[in-house]
């Protein structure tokens, strides 16, 4: 069974950092690319993030310069570094698999979200 289980958000302050993490399971974890989307409250889902399995990777330009994303092969878990949060990065965070970096749709396979919350 493909599991994906997202952790790591919470609350942060404005400028903080979190890092959340993707831990996947049930499929091979080397040949699939692995996206991260956000959802702000009554937005729809966004892109912001992917991480291909030749290692490449991809940013919104609102996260550019400001999040990372890194993958450990031997944990099968990507991570997604968030530094200098602001307000507008309020949203349930989800990590997907693809084969490839693509859009939203063709995405196979969803976790369930983590919570990110940015407080003044």
């Amino acid at each position: 069974e493909v599991q994906l289980v997202e952790s790591g958000g919470g609350l942060v302050q404005a400028g903080g950092s979190l890092r959340l993490s993707c831990a996947a399971s049930g499929f091979t974890f080397d040949d699939y690319a692995i996206g991260w989307f956000r959802q702000a409250p009554g937005k729809e889902r966004e892109g912001i993030s992917c991480i291909s399995s030749d290692g490449s990777t991809y940013f919104a330009d609102s996260v550019k310069g400001r999040f990372t994303v890194s993958s450990d092969s031997a944990k099968n878990t990507v991570y997604l570094q968030m530094n200098s949060l602001k307000f507008e990065d309020i949203g349930l965070y989800y990590c997907a698999a693809n084969r490839d970096c693509t859009g939203l749709d063709e995405y196979h396979y969803w976790g369930q979200g983590t919570q990110v919350t940015v407080s003044s």
